[in-house]
């Protein structure tokens, strides 16, 4: 295991496999927060490390976590966890796997993971509808501070360089897109503040790495992830990733958002969606 004063990506979701051949020790770490609870991507990326050594067996193969579907039942504690793992599958092209958060004999994060074979570059796309993310690049971006207001703490800000389009800041008067209403939509780029490259299962965390696009029309305080799915679609290249994450239909106190990541190269790399609950200042 990695030291505790380790802050990296790796050490935070790396975990030790026990005696059972099924169970992983784990941390869940103080510093990937927000506020203080663990933050909903990082989380998928712990249960998706040890599901993705589960899917390959131990063997040569370099299958990594090509789909994903967790459910976030209670927030886990900072602090010691299990993760049990469940192959459900293993065949000839991917392999099922479930993983759980465990702490003090409860399940609190329950997820189920597809393990495959990623391609070893950018694949040319047989069909690509995805609007471009018409973001300006990282020095035109500005860098989110590690505090929302009111002070709250958002540990990932840490060990996150998240830099947001000007046109796309949360909690402050910005301009409305194009003249037109504000939209809820949040675009930037991030990357690991410790210069670490982006890969496939770091992608799993960056698709949740991001303030909820609803603070663009007010929304207030957590929004906690009820569900997300995410879908790693390439390995991405060296560099700055893109992204964009976008709120669809806000209703009965819940909202569903989209997020999308691109590499340096241009290339989806991610895809993400989610449902989460959320608050207005002027409800009750």
């Amino acid at each position: 295991m990695h030291s505790p004063d380790d802050l990296s990506f790796d050490a935070a979701t790396a975990s030790e496999l026990g005696a059972d051949g099924t169970t992983f020790v784990a941390t869940v770490h103080s510093l990937w927060t927000v506020g203080d609870k663990p933050n909903g991507g990082y989380l998928l990326a712990l249960l998706g490390r040890a599901a993705r050594q589960m899917g390959n067996d131990g063997g040569a193969q370099r299958w990594e976590v090509v789909s994903s579907s967790i459910t976030y039942l209670r927030p886990p504690e900072l602090g010691p966890a299990d993760i049990h793992t469940t192959v459900l599958r293993r065949g000839r092209t991917a392999a099922h796997v479930r993983a759980v958060l465990v702490q003090d004999g409860r399940d609190l994060v329950e997820a189920t993971f597809v393990i495959s074979e990623l391609p070893p570059g950018p694949v040319v796309a047989r069909y690509d509808d995805v609007a471009p993310l018409l973001a300006p690049g990282p020095e035109e971006c500005v860098q989110l501070p590690p505090r929302m207001p009111g002070g709250v703490k958002v540990g990932i800000m840490q060990v996150l360089d998240l830099r947001l389009d000007p046109a796309t800041l949360p909690y402050i008067d910005s301009e409305p897109v194009e003249g037109g209403p504000r939209r809820a939509e949040l675009r930037g780029r991030p990357r690991f503040a410790d210069g670490r490259q982006p890969d496939a299962l770091s992608l799993l965390f960056f698709s949740d790495a991001i303030p909820p696009a609803t603070a663009m029309i007010g929304s207030s305080g957590w929004v906690p992830t009820l569900q997300m799915s995410a879908y790693v679609r390439a390995r991405p290249a060296p560099g700055w990733l893109g992204i964009r994450l976008t709120a669809n239909l806000v209703t009965a106190g819940m909202v569903d958002e989209t997020c999308t990541l691109w590499d340096s190269a241009g290339h989806v790399v991610a895809q993400a969606s989610q449902l989460a609950r959320l608050r207005f200042p002027d409800e009750p």
